[in-house]
């Protein structure tokens, strides 16, 4: 069976996306048309992403309304392009970044391609369900304060689960320093279109934001948005970058997926998103009968907002780990999850979600609850703390890349320095990037998700596994 057959035979099964992206296959909402209908390139008169001048310019100026920034571009290789162009427009070679720990692996990219010394914020984490939270405004003002030549900075909010750091505290301090701030929202595009989710980083005064629509809003995978807005952003540097990491061939169907979204977004948004926020608050309510599992509450953490499209999952006082829910809900239920961490799953749902699916998983998790019982006090050591955790770096990524390396059991790695990105994916957040030396915490974390049944990118799945670091020789 070739891709596309395989494709077609998934499209006509009975599983369930909880999962990007956000159309979620709903062609009754969403017409379905062929694409190759509508696959064209940049002839007369549909104008050309990298110069727009007709009807891309227009349709970028409707989304600036609709998503209420002073201007924006249409990005077809996803928030990572935009990601990438943003960090390089920035920033100049060699210069200090300050940046989240926890960002996803782009934004690494862009350090590395740009070689920049990266100066970490670190998030507030929830140990207990080991859930990486948001970034603290008075941590931003003091690392600005001990690195004033941090003229750049780099946050996600939100977070993979959800969680929202206060970007107009932490904007406001940002720009009291002259810098720039940029917000990696991909998975908030949603947020301007009801009020039962947190602000937008535009709204909180954010230079940047980048958005996947793709993820949680009924457009095309790969497809998302540069929000730009305020004086200090170069957009001619900025639209020189996007030029570089952005195909010369952009796909016009992509294209037309953006403007078919904000179709949706301008007719129909307000009768939809009031279904889907009924949805979730039901979803919520009966979620708290449950009795072993855990679904963690939209205002769970004091001090950081949470996105409740996003349902976490938990299993963590039961006998079950999150790999072995998720493999349960996409075996026996046909309920495919987003993704499976150590002790819980996560669920995406978006506003095209439909009443049955909401029904399908309800019933899923008070069946499985049922069947549950909590285990007692278990011996198992895990890491102290789940998260991002500070590394010594010995080299910049740049310099590491310039190292000979070598692979080497992973038992005796401990002491040497990583050659190589060490992620789960999802989410993407490296646990270890080159030129961190590899402790004997960072160890344990990563024998802790192998037990657990998660596979951790970076590291050979031999039966004795193996790590890249960097040479001795």
């Amino acid at each position: 069976m070739n891709l596309y057959k395989k494709l077609v035979s998934y499209r006509e099964s009975d599983y369930y996306p909880f999962h990007m992206p956000g159309h979620k296959r709903n062609t009754k909402v969403m017409e379905e048309i062929n694409p190759y209908e509508i696959d064209i390139t940049e002839i007369d008169g549909f104008d050309n992403l990298h110069e727009p001048e007709e009807i891309l310019k227009e349709e970028m100026g409707r989304a600036a309304r609709l998503f209420g920034a002073e201007e924006t571009y249409f990005l077809v290789n996803g928030s990572s392009c935009g990601l990438l162009a943003a960090i390089s427009a920035c920033t100049h070679h060699g210069e200090k970044i300050l940046m989240a720990r926890n960002c996803h692996k782009s934004v690494y990219n862009g350090i590395f391609i740009n070689e920049l010394q990266p100066v970490y914020l670190y998030p507030q984490a929830d140990e207990e369900f080991g859930i990486n939270l948001g970034i603290l405004p008075e941590d931003v003002d003091n690392l600005l304060k001990e690195h004033p030549d941090c003229k750049t900075v780099v946050l996600t909010s939100p977070t993979y689960e959800g969680v929202v750091s206060d970007i107009k505290k932490i904007a406001g301090i940002v720009h009291s320093y002259n810098a720039i701030l940029i917000v990696d929202e991909a998975h908030g595009a949603h947020f301007p279109f009801s009020g039962e989710f947190p602000a937008s980083a535009v709204d909180g005064g954010a230079d940047i934001v980048i958005q996947s629509i793709h993820k949680t809003l009924p457009a095309l995978t790969q497809t998302a948005l540069a929000q730009v807005q305020g004086e200090r952003v170069a957009r001619g540097r900025l639209r020189q970058f996007l030029s570089v990491f952005q195909s010369s061939s952009p796909s016009y169907v992509l294209m037309a997926g953006i403007s078919r979204c904000m179709d949706f977004l301008e007719r129909d948004k307000e009768a939809f998103f009031e279904t889907y926020t009924k949805q979730l608050r039901d979803f919520y309510r009966k979620a708290e009968g449950l009795t072993h599992i855990y679904v963690l509450k939209r205002g769970e953490y004091k001090g950081f907002e949470r996105d409740s499209s996003k349902l976490v999952i938990s299993v963590k006082n039961t006998s079950m780990t999150g790999r072995q829910l998720y493999d349960i809900l996409l075996e026996r239920y046909h309920l495919q999850m987003e993704m499976a961490k150590d002790t819980y799953v996560l669920a995406m749902t978006s506003v095209l979600d439909s009443k049955e699916g909401f029904s399908r998983l309800w019933r899923a998790l008070e069946e499985l609850d049922k069947g549950l019982e909590e285990k007692e006090a278990v011996k198992e050591i895990k890491p102290r703390c789940q998260q991002v955790a500070k590394r010594r770096q010995c080299l910049t990524s740049y310099e590491a890349a310039l190292r000979k390396t070598e692979w080497i059991a992973l038992d005796r790695a401990k002491g040497r320095i990583c050659g190589a990105y060490i992620y789960l994916y999802p989410p993407g957040i490296p646990l270890l990037c080159p030129g961190e030396e590899i402790d004997g915490d960072c160890l344990e974390q990563i024998w802790y998700y192998k037990r657990t049944g998660l596979i951790v990118h970076g590291i050979s799945e031999d039966t004795d596994p193996m790590i890249s670091v960097i040479s001795e020789e």
